[in-house]
């Protein structure tokens, strides 16, 4: 309740003889915009049962005024009093308090008294007011307003000494800026002591947007949040921000724009937190604005003083708008650091590029590498900022996909007039990071010419960044050749090169052997690839090796993909897919050669539908790096799906599509004549087929076997079985190929007549493909494979995966029966999967959990059987199938 208008009655005056001022003892008032918060509210519900309640803010956090409305909706009577500088004489503060419990209508026994002298108070009346308090029902309220500006450690001992002997009588809540001289550990540890803080005083979003609303602005929750990221929810800054927009013509522009170097927000913290401070405090405010965060030493740096870590230490404690990061780090307020920074310009013209030339020297020794890069470009000192990246081995970053986007942007403002090794190298890493090989190579050249004349630069550090950039041209313009020499040049000068660089920045090793290993890949070199994409995907180092590791893994199952493994090159690729979500690699890292070898396998699967979902996601993304590999991997994988779905013309287009690069890749040659070789049978073009697959026939199994497809298709059987029994003696194909090839055994075994050997055949075909649910080599094996699959021994074999049917060891029906008119269309065979789950009344993310795909993927899938059952709802899906004996 609010406290009572009654005048301060005769002997209860000030000591000194000034009037006792009723409006220290009232209230506040809340203005007509002031937000009530619940939650605040709330927390303040438990200064009923502590002794000591203390709310400590900064300087215009709605402190007061949140305690005032708290205070104001009990009901039980508040004894207010705000203090005042004046008030560091015992006789004079006691005197005060004592008319706030008066004035409030908390009756004082008479044999309290009154302070006579204003420097001392008789501890008789303490003891007596104390005795008072405690002796009482009810708990008395006393509020200290601004109790900040009391410093007197005599009036901090009384006032703990009364609240102490008063017990379970008084409830004493203390509104601050700073830490008040009591022994708070002790309340602390007792759990006696309420406490909220500046954290806590700051406004949420939707405090904001309530503040915002009621002085008349109705923004946009986007607008909304960026204001309050930008002020921190400090209830002041968002209060003024508020009423200079009202008075603007467009209030929406003024929130978004507002340079706070020039508003009323400027002048509170100024003359709120600046000016309060000692001249020497104040040099040192300006000083550290330009840093986004400080440490004494730094601090030293760069006031030339060796005082900064008591006065930091003390201005976090007066809530100046310094706050302790931990670890002896403090950073400014944001608003606050812009303002003093506006601050500085104006009144030391030039001094902000020295300073911040100086921590950017300070912040690198102390091995801060990202804030010294920040600090030196800000500094405009282009040449210590680029030979920081280059000497501290930092380049690779660029390639990381976790700091590519800060690292070029940093760049951005370095301007053509800026010479040197170190500048030209990052010119360079800036444009091959944009796939600019012409532009990249041009800097990268004038880089190693001027290596061998410029000292500033470490060589050893500055020769293994060109290697790693020699390594990424290779890559992305298939020079295999090229590749090799830069891994000869970096094993040479790794040796020169500080062991805690490398330690540091694994990620530039490995990014140039993941290059390296690409080459190899391309240049159809698959072992030696594997070994040093093998020892990347192998190592260890956190988000920074984690685009290395998965590029690696992508590549690695690839080479496992091409040689016929599938499911090596899908576990494999869902690694590799798992390594981009456990370190949330960027978009623009690309969707990357893991998707397309899943898209791959889940063709070689007739599973098209999420094949096409994978393949749209690698084309919607924009990769760092798009080399000839990923290129030719993209093309081909696209055309095998072209042609599953029946579209041979398209299939042999993307069989003739050039991938650029400077040397042809003999496995690239290889499969794209194979798909042409299968887009020719499709067509019924066996002699085409035959001629396009034999020129590359002795160079691969899988090639071997495509050739002899088309051999066994003009009518030789024969000819297509020697063809496979004198397969390359190096190959060691997977099941993707020795299926194929067992089946055209059997096709041809089929065609002489020998139909023991053509059944013995079929049977291993349909054991080996089993286990990864090779369905298109039977489907592309042609008709006559049909009828055989219904009977006997096969027909259980094929069940359940490859055919509709009993799984192994069920009796095959007789006769096939028709699917009911309710089915649209047949459902794939991972539709069927989604089905059974579904049925199980699993949730989507559990389907897509157990199938190990993606829920946009279970999506896909369910859309596609919504649409094959003719129905739109879950429920109605499971009992259509069910109806159609699907299920």
């Amino acid at each position: 309740m609010a406290a009572t208008d009654e005048t301060p009655g005769e002997g209860f005056a000030d000591p000194t003889g000034d009037p006792l001022l009723r409006t220290r003892f009232a209230l506040p008032a809340r203005p007509a915009t002031f937000v009530r918060r619940p939650r605040l509210a709330g927390h303040l519900d438990q200064a009923l049962a502590t002794p000591l309640t203390m709310v400590n803010g900064s300087a215009g956090a709605g402190k007061t005024l949140l305690v005032a409305d708290w205070a104001s909706n009990l009901s039980r009577p508040v004894a207010w009093l705000t203090a005042e500088s004046t008030d560091q004489a015992p006789g004079v503060f006691w005197a005060h308090v004592l008319q706030a419990l008066r004035a409030a209508g908390v009756q004082v026994a008479s044999e309290v008294g009154s302070p006579a002298e204003a420097g001392r108070v008789d501890q008789r009346t303490l003891t007596r007011l104390a005795a008072d308090l405690e002796g009482r029902d009810d708990a008395t309220l006393v509020v200290l307003d601004e109790f900040d500006r009391v410093v007197s450690r005599e009036i901090a001992e009384q006032l703990e000494f009364v609240l102490h002997h008063a017990g379970r009588g008084l409830r004493l809540i203390l509104v601050t800026r700073t830490e008040p001289l009591l022994p708070l550990h002790r309340y602390r540890a007792s759990g006696e002591m309420t406490e909220i803080r500046d954290a806590e005083l700051a406004f949420t979003p939707d405090e904001a947007h309530e503040l915002l609303t009621r002085h008349g602005l109705d923004l946009p929750a986007s607008a909304v949040l960026a204001l309050v990221e930008r002020t921190r929810g400090w209830a002041a800054g968002l209060r003024l921000c508020a009423l200079a927009a009202r008075q603007g013509t467009d209030p929406h522009a003024y929130l978004k724009q507002f340079e706070a170097d020039h508003s009323a927000v400027a002048d509170f913290l100024l003359a709120e937190v600046l000016d309060r401070q000692a001249p020497g405090t104040q040099d040192l405010l300006l000083r550290i604005s330009v840093l986004e965060r400080c440490c004494p030493d730094l601090v030293n740096v760069l006031t030339q003083r060796t005082d900064a870590e008591p006065i930091l230490a003390a201005l976090q404690r007066e809530n100046a708008f310094v706050h302790y990061l931990g670890h002896s780090w403090y950073s400014l307020h944001p608003l606050f650091a812009e303002i003093l920074r506006a601050h500085l310009r104006e009144r030391f013209p030039g001094l902000e590029p020295e300073l911040r030339s100086r921590a950017a020297q300070w912040l690198r020794r102390s091995g801060a590498l990202p804030e010294a890069l920040a600090q030196g470009a800000a500094a405009d000192d282009w040449e210590f900022t680029a030979r920081a990246v280059v000497d501290d081995l930092a380049l690779g970053q660029f390639f990381t996909g976790l700091r590519s986007d800060d690292l070029s942007a940093l760049f951005e403002r370095m301007g053509p007039d800026v010479r040197g090794p170190a500048p030209d190298l990052v010119r360079a890493a800036r444009e091959l990071a944009g796939r600019d090989v012409e532009h990249g190579l041009a800097h990268l050249h004038r880089a190693e010419e001027e290596l061998a004349r410029d000292g500033a630069t470490d060589p050893a550090a500055a020769g293994l960044t060109c290697a790693l950039l020699e390594a990424l041209a290779a890559r992305l313009t298939g020079t295999p050749g090229r590749a090799e020499r830069a891994a000869e040049q970096a094993s040479a000068l790794r040796p020169e090169v500080p062991r805690h660089l490398l330690d540091e920045h694994p990620e530039l090793n490995a990014l140039l052997l993941t290059h390296l290993g690409s080459a190899r890949l391309w240049a159809g070199r698959f072992e030696d690839a594997r070994a040093v994409l093998s020892a990347v995907a192998g190592r260890p180092g956190g988000a920074a090796m984690a685009l290395p590791r998965w590029e690696a893994l992508g590549h690695l199952a690839l080479i496992d993909y091409l040689n016929g493994w599938l499911g090596r090159a899908e576990h494999k690729a869902l690694a590799a897919a798992g390594q981009a979500q456990r370190y949330s690699l960027p978009q623009r890292s690309g969707a990357g050669l893991g998707a397309l070898v899943r898209a791959a396998v889940l063709i070689d699967r007739d599973e098209l539908d999420e094949a096409q979902a994978l393949l749209d996601e690698a084309a919607a993304s924009h990769p760092l790096v798009a080399d000839p590999v990923e290129e030719a991997g993209r093309v081909l994988t696209r055309g095998r799906l072209l042609l599953a779905r029946g579209d041979a013309r398209a299939a042999l287009a993307a069989a003739d599509a050039v991938v650029p690069a400077v040397m042809n890749s003999p496995w690239a040659e290889d499969h794209a004549a194979a798909l042409a070789c299968a887009a020719y049978l499709a067509q019924g073009r066996p002699e085409s087929a035959r001629r396009a697959a034999e020129r590359v026939a002795d160079r691969r199994a899988a090639c071997t076997v495509q050739a002899a497809r088309a051999r066994l298709a003009t009518g030789h059987p024969e000819e297509a079985l020697a063809m496979l029994d004198d397969l390359p003696e190096m190959d060691r194909p997977g099941p993707a190929v020795t299926v194929r090839a067992t089946l055209v055994r059997a096709q041809a075994a089929h065609g002489l007549g020998d139909h023991t050997a053509a059944h013995r055949l079929l049977g291993r075909a349909l054991l080996d493909g089993r286990r990864d649910q090779l369905r298109l080599p039977f489907l592309e094996a042609g008709p006559w494979i049909r009828p055989l699959l219904g009977t006997g021994r096969l027909r259980e074999l094929a069940g359940g995966w490859l055919v509709p049917g009993a799984g192994h060891g069920s009796p095959a029906p007789t006769a096939q029966p028709q699917q009911p008119a309710l089915v649209v269309e047949d459902l794939s065979a991972r539709e069927h999967d989604v089905l059974r789950r579904l049925a199980e009344m699993r949730s989507t993310e559990e389907i897509a959990a157990d199938l190990h795909v993606s829920v946009n993927t279970v999506k896909t899938h369910l859309k596609s059987i919504y649409r094959k059952l003719a129905v739109s709802r879950r429920g109605d899906a499971v009992r259509r199938a069910r109806d159609a004996r699907i299920l």
